[in-house]
Formats: C-alpha cells, structure tokens, sequence
C-alpha cells in the first residue's frame, strides 16, 4: 500500500496541471493505471471488479481527481459501490464521507443496510440526514455523485431540493474543490419530466443549475455515453438497463 501510496503522489504532482475535455488523454491514462492498482485491494468485493469494465470505474475516479489522502464524500451511496472505491483510493491517510439521504433509507431497508457497512470501513464514515439539509464536513476536496443527481428532482421532493443539495456541496469543499456529477443522460431539451419518468436528465439542465451555484465548468467526458441508447427509454427498462448513455462534469469551486 506504500509504494502504491508513493506513486499516486508522484503521478498527481505530475498530472496537477492536466485538464479533461472529452475523451481522456494520455496523461489522464497515467492517473487510470495508478488507480487501477489501488482499486485491487480491500475493501473492494470480487462483485465490484466485476463491474468495474461497464463502470469504467478506474477513469471515473480518474475524471474526478481523487488521490491518496483526499477527504471525499460520495452522496447518494446506493449500494456503496463507488464509496468501497474512493476508500481504496484515497488510502488509509485520506478520509470517505458517505451519504445517505433519509428519505432513501425509509424507501427501502437495503439503503440503510449499505450505509452501515460503509460505516464500518476504516476511513469511512457514514451520515444520514434528510436530503435538504444535507450534514457534511467542511474543506473537502471531492463531492461525488453517480446516477443520482436526477433523483433531486424527482415529484416525492420539493422542487428547490437541486438548489439546496448544490449550495451545501459548494459550502462544503475547499476553494479549488470539484464537484462531480455522472448520470444518465435524456434526450436534449427533454425537460423536467424526465428525472420522474425516465430516471434521466438533460445534460444543460445540470449545467445550469450547479453553475448558478457558483461553480464553473471543469471538464466533460463522454467515456461513458453509448450510441445505442435512445435517450427515451426508462433506465430500468430491460431493453437498456445497464447499458444506458450517462455522461460525466466535473465542476470547479473558484478560488
């Protein structure tokens, strides 16, 4: 763990001035193989490695600039998938909040279940509150979400829930912080009925509503977006779950 701790370092020093519009480059795929060796270790489950070829989940972690010793926090956990991942990498010198929104644990048991075992992982720590009012640390250098943006929008929500989720991740980094959103993405201009029926967003709609929050636009990548998606489909419809277009920002606190 440190020489793999060792490389990271070196490898972030190097790559500090590296930016990422589109695909990635060849110095963003120095930055993939560095994660790629921590992400063999614990915590992560022979499940997870098995996920992460359609995850792409080495170049995620890549896009978002994580490295040893960060202080991450990954809303919206789900399962724990990228939370088991951003404790990998980040090492045991850096620190992982993981998020879980009330509201999700009172949907279902299974919510509840991976924020405790997330809990339990040395250099994670595990919050609940309700999802307005999220309860964070201050001065991180990553706020993380996959596949859940949308879900800010959804009807069982006020509708400033995006707006507010927004303000407490730009009070909650450092000046120089990103914020990175991937999800999966909806037709353009398909309009805020989209996270409700289809489990999607428009892709100018994130942008716009975590740019009026003060952030600046960092970098795109489409590494994970898929010709085959209509954009139309429900997420979970079997015709396309698992295979759906998402696409990647990351987002830029000034200073």
């Amino acid at each position: 763990m440190r020489k793999i701790t060792l490389l990271a370092a070196c490898a972030a020093l190097a790559l500090s001035a590296c930016g990422s519009m589109g695909m990635f480059g060849p110095s963003d795929a120095a930055r993939v193989a560095v994660i790629e060796a921590a992400l063999v270790g614990p915590p992560r489950t022979d499940e997870d490695r098995a996920r992460d070829a359609s995850r792409m989940t080495a170049e995620t972690l890549a896009f978002a600039r994580v490295g040893p010793g960060d202080r991450v926090i990954d809303l919206m956990i789900g399962g724990g998938f990228f939370t088991r991942a951003f404790s990998a990498a980040v090492g045991p010198e850096g620190q992982v909040t993981a998020w879980q929104p009330d509201e999700f644990v009172a949907f279902s048991a299974d919510y509840g279940a991976a924020l405790a075992a997330a809990d339990a992982l040395p250099n994670v720590t595990g919050v609940g509150s309700p999802i307005g009012t999220p309860q964070w640390p201050t001065g991180v250098d990553v706020i993380f979400t996959a596949q859940n943006y949308h879900d800010l929008h959804l009807e069982a929500f006020p509708e400033f829930t995006a707006e507010q989720v927004n303000a407490a991740v730009y009070e909650s980094l450092k000046p120089g912080g990103y914020y990175v959103i991937i999800d999966h993405r909806a037709a353009p201009g398909a309009g805020r009925s989209a996270p409700e029926t289809l489990h999607r967003i428009d892709i100018e709609q994130v942008k716009r509503e975590v740019m009026a929050a003060g952030f600046v636009l960092d970098g795109q990548s489409d590494v994970l977006e898929r010709a085959a998606d209509p954009l139309t489909a429900n997420v979970f419809d079997p015709s396309i779950r698992g295979n759906t277009s998402q696409f990647m920002l990351r987002f830029r606190k000034p200073g």
